[in-house]
């Protein structure tokens, strides 16, 4: 695996570029941008993005997509190993990518070109091998399914500010009331605003919190029943049934086992 210097590649004259990295756990890169969009894969590892719009969490074997001039800030939760597709601007349009950050599931194809696309130089031949590699991939990151795996930050100071308490320190425990008086709202139009500015209820955001903490901590193979009583759930079980109807799988099966390709561990 060959590990890169991303800036090398902003201005290189290919569609598409794929460059891998290995991080350590906690590693954090600040409030940055990039000229190309960036779909960010975690082979391994958990994936947390921060932007003013709202945060996200990435699974392994999972992607963030992050579109072009996006400030954002991402931090490593457990060893990482990234791979990034950086994409240009006209390529993302064509393609039909989201002008906002959005996590996406991965499927078999696109790990396995990624994989091949570590070892693709950067001025790879367009009408080669390769260049048809790299386009396949292109194509394949179109078509995935968006995740939900995102809570939103209102754009009103004290919501924003409660907002990020709460993600800093997820429960179930917190409720309405402990908010509304947190920003000097009454309960009405602390609801009202919250729904407004994210789109969705305060309920229903605290449990998305709630998820986005608990994937980044079962990421890292802490115990369900430990993470479900600190995140305030009444029993493991109801914990697994609410991680179940929201991403669509019991935490058991959401985090897939390494990947072995040509006798190397991959994930």
């Amino acid at each position: 695996m060959r590990e890169t210097d991303i800036d090398t590649y902003e201005n290189i004259p290919r569609d598409a570029v794929v460059t891998a990295n290995n991080y350590r756990d906690g590693q954090h890169f600040a409030l940055h941008t990039h000229q190309r969009g960036q779909f960010a894969y975690a082979a391994c590892g958990v994936i947390t993005v921060f932007t003013s719009q709202g945060n996200w969490v990435v699974p392994p074997q999972r992607a963030i997509w992050v579109p072009a001039g996006i400030p954002h800030e991402m931090s490593m939760a457990g060893p990482v190993t990234m791979l990034n597709t950086y994409i240009r601007n006209p390529v993302a349009s064509r393609l039909g990518l989201t002008e906002h950050c959005q996590v996406f599931d991965v499927s078999a194809l696109l790990r396995q070109l990624l994989i091949q696309a570590m070892d693709i130089p950067a001025l790879y031949d367009e009408a080669q091998r390769e260049g048809l590699v790299m386009s396949l991939l292109l194509h394949e990151i179109a078509e995935m399914s968006p995740l939900s795996l995102n809570a939103p930050l209102p754009t009103e100071p004290r919501l924003a500010e409660a907002c990020r308490n709460l993600l800093a320190q997820p429960s179930l425990d917190i409720g309405i009331d402990d908010m509304s008086r947190q920003v000097g709202m009454s309960r009405r139009t602390f609801t009202r605003l919250f729904r407004q500015q994210t789109g969705i209820s305060f309920v229903e955001w605290r449990q998305q919190a709630c998820l986005l903490a608990a994937v980044v901590r079962l990421g890292n193979a802490e115990p369900i029943t430990r993470v479900a009583t600190d995140l305030g759930y009444s029993s493991p079980s109801a914990f697994t049934s609410v991680f179940r109807r929201v991403l669509g799988e019991v935490p058991s099966r959401y985090f897939p086992k390494e990947l072995s390709v040509n006798n190397k561990v991959i994930v």
